[in-house]
């Protein structure tokens, strides 16, 4: 229960900050709003009228501060218009509807997951290889690094592109984009693991005769373990990344990056919120599944501090 305090503090301070931000980013909306509804809210004369900013305004007629919450088009939606829209697409509208947000969900989480796998199998290859191979260690790691510095929001639409003009659309496009994002870490994640074992214990191995092929799967692999878990979690949030960048270009019909764009095109920046927190959750219960999977795998290892 301890445990649980210091992020429950941290959620906290941000929620208040974004409570506390809403008024001075509204401020100037709401004005504008009651003042076509005939409410009073600036000073009388013309000279105050004009030296007063919005947020200054706002503090002369603390009155007008609830408004800067239940505007319908917010600069900065308050968190309980965010809380609200998640619950209705959520809970309120079928999930197999395109209003629902749990159907553009897995539209993402779909293309993620594929992704996720290929970037994972590609980058545990690649680690292995360079680990065991000097030539691939002088050659593949560099260019790993160097690919990781084009933008992913440049990339994204060549990828469509080319992918499109030979017939390939939908899901692989996207599931590249995620593989792209995701495999780094794995190979950066991987090396490491491989390469921890200390020079006492491989001199142990070579004292035993063992093959480089025992070597690897009775040292190397099991020591990898804490690196390769550690890698994948990063590996599965930049992968869901990635396949939300690869809606973006496409005019996507759903997915959580279809949902911002309908968002930020009618002008409606609480449905843009909602999708960008439902993003996260589902980030969120992806690293919680891995961190489950990392416990229960490290435990029958016999790594217990690891897990822990």
């Amino acid at each position: 229960m301890k445990s649980l305090w210091p992020p429950l503090a941290i959620v906290l301070v941000i929620l208040g900050i974004w409570i506390a931000a809403v008024v001075p980013m509204n401020i100037h909306l709401t004005a504008d709003q009651a003042a076509r509804q005939d409410i009073v809210v600036t000073p009388d004369t013309p000279a105050e009228r004009k030296e007063l900013s919005g947020l200054s305004l706002a503090v002369k007629n603390p009155d007008i501060w609830g408004m800067t919450y239940t505007l319908d088009r917010p600069n900065l939606p308050s968190p309980h218009q965010v809380g609200a829209e998640l619950y209705k697409t959520v809970f309120t509208v079928a999930p197999t509807s395109r209003r629902s947000l749990l159907h553009h969900a897995w539209v993402t989480l779909s293309a993620t997951l594929l992704g996720f796998v290929i970037g994972t199998t590609l980058g545990i290859l690649l680690a292995v290889g360079i680990v065991y191979n000097r030539t691939m260690d002088k050659s593949v790691m560099p260019w790993a690094i160097t690919s990781q510095t084009i933008p992913i929001l440049a990339l994204a639409p060549m990828v469509i592109v080319m992918l499109g003009s030979i017939g390939i659309q939908g899901l692989l496009p996207k599931s590249i984009i995620s593989a792209y994002l995701s495999f780094f870490p794995v190979v950066v994640g991987m090396v490491k693991g491989l390469r921890s074992p200390d020079a006492m214990q491989l001199d142990l191995l070579r004292t035993y005769n063992a093959s480089p092929n025992q070597g690897f799967w009775k040292l190397r692999l099991p020591a990898s373990m804490p690196y390769l878990f550690a890698s994948l979690k990063i590996g599965i949030s930049a992968s869901l990344v990635g396949a939300i960048v690869g809606e973006l270009p496409t005019g996507a019909r759903a997915g959580f990056g279809a949902r911002m764009l309908v968002g930020d095109q009618y002008g409606q920046p609480i449905v843009t919120w909602a999708a960008l927190f439902g993003a996260a959750i589902t980030a969120a219960l992806l690293v919680a599944t891995l961190s489950l999977i990392e416990r229960r795998t490290l435990r029958r290892m016999g790594m217990v501090g690891a897990a822990a």
